[in-house]
């Protein structure tokens, strides 16, 4: 996938998700555990289908 080589891409979907726990109330001290938990498993499933 594109996001996985190109570090825009990368900070745009931190950027989502960020502003989706925000919406759904996620505790603020613990967001940036979220989102790196989120890029793991976006990496993943990615990888899983290029495979």
């Amino acid at each position: 996938m594109d996001w996985m080589h190109r570090e825009a891409a990368r900070a745009r979907m931190r950027v989502l998700v960020k502003r989706l726990l925000r919406k759904y109330g996620y505790p603020p001290d613990l967001q940036d555990a979220a989102v790196q938990k989120v890029l793991q498993q976006a990496e993943a499933l990615s990888a899983d289908c290029a495979a």
